[in-house]
């Protein structure tokens, strides 16, 4: 129930840098540039890369779930 709280606060639209009516290939494009983006790998000196790579991974894997 913990986990679904956590899911049911985060504005998945707002992590993916998408308006709410944005399309299932708005959605994976949005993805896949900002998954580049955030890599911890390419955020080496980011003590949070990991974090908003994974706030990013399970948006895209919940809004994916709604289509």
């Amino acid at each position: 129930m913990i986990v679904w709280g956590f899911f049911l606060r985060r504005d998945f639209y707002k992590i993916l840098n998408l308006p709410k009516t944005a399309t299932l290939n708005q959605i994976k494009k949005s993805y896949r540039k900002l998954a580049k983006e955030l890599h911890p790998d390419k955020n080496k000196n980011d003590p949070k890369a990991q974090e908003h790579f994974q706030d990013l991974g399970a948006a895209y894997e919940v809004k994916m779930i709604d289509f």
